[in-house]
Parts: C-alpha cells; sequence; structure tokens
C-alpha cells in the first residue's frame, strides 16, 4: 500500500468546539469545515492535518460510534520551552511539567477537555542506553533519526 496522505481523525460530540481548541492552541485553520467534519490544516505545516468528527454520524458504523478516548497526540515542535510558556499562559492544564526524558525527548502533556492527551515534544539527544535500543543503531540514517525523532 502506497499512503498519500496520514492523519488522525478525533470523533467527538462537540465538532466545533473541538476544532476550535486546536485552531486557538496549536495553529490549525480548517481547510474543510460541516457542522459534522472538520479537517484541519497546520498554519504552519501544511503537512500536518487533524480532522475532527460528529461520532454518531452515518458514515461511522454503529459498532464505531464512540468518543475518542484513550489517546495521545504528540506534536514535534522545534522549541517545546516556548510552546510551554505559551501553554501555560493560555490557562491550559498541564499534566506533565516541562521535563527531559532518558529516551530523548524534552516534553509536556497538557489535554484537551475531551480527555485527549497532547503530547507536545523537542527531541534531545537519549542516553547511550536508549541511544543503543534503536534497530541498526551503528548506522548512520538510524542514528540521524534517533538524534530527531525519539
Amino acid at each position: 500500500m502506497r499512503t498519500t496522505s496520514y492523519y488522525p481523525v478525533l470523533m467527538t460530540g462537540d465538532v466545533a468546539g473541538t476544532a476550535a481548541f486546536y485552531e486557538r492552541h496549536f495553529r490549525f485553520a480548517p481547510a474543510f469545515a460541516a457542522d459534522w467534519y472538520v479537517h484541519l490544516t497546520s498554519t504552519e505545516d501544511p503537512e500536518t492535518n487533524l480532522a475532527v468528527l460528529d461520532h454518531t454520524h452515518e458514515s461511522i458504523p454503529p459498532e464505531g460510534r464512540s468518543v475518542v478516548s484513550g489517546l495521545i497526540l504528540n506534536f514535534e515542535v522545534e522549541d517545546v520551552d516556548s510552546e510551554y510558556a505559551r501553554q501555560v499562559g493560555e490557562e491550559l492544564p498541564i499534566l506533565l511539567l516541562l521535563r527531559d526524558e532518558p529516551f530523548g525527548q524534552r516534553h509536556f502533556i497538557t489535554r484537551y477537555p475531551n480527555g485527549v492527551l497532547i503530547d507536545v515534544i523537542t527531541p534531545i539527544e537519549p542516553s547511550p542506553e536508549y541511544a543503543a535500543q534503536f534497530a541498526g543503531a551503528d548506522s548512520e540514517p538510524v542514528r540521524d533519526w534517533a538524534r530527531h525523532h525519539s
């Protein structure tokens, strides 16, 4: 299968409110908007997309009509410290304070009111123990990926 696009679709009971949250706090803009579905594109990177869908819409089989739960959205950013300061200033709940992880992330976690967790990350150098766990850690392409996507 050759994938031409990939993005999460969040099923919710509040399409407009959910879309507005990501527009306000994470710099998305609607590329398509209906009362039952909003397709959002990052204003900073058109390749970054997110969609919001009414969980009761007829295009969803009855067995799948539930609101999203148990989900973490990762937003990898260039400067997590400034994003942290901005989110704190906007009074979003901070569930995990800004910190460095030995597996190669500086990050914090906030949450959307429906329970979806949002992990805002800047990759950092992993500890030697974690760096060694990357598949093919001895190859330059894997080491480069590990530095930027841990």
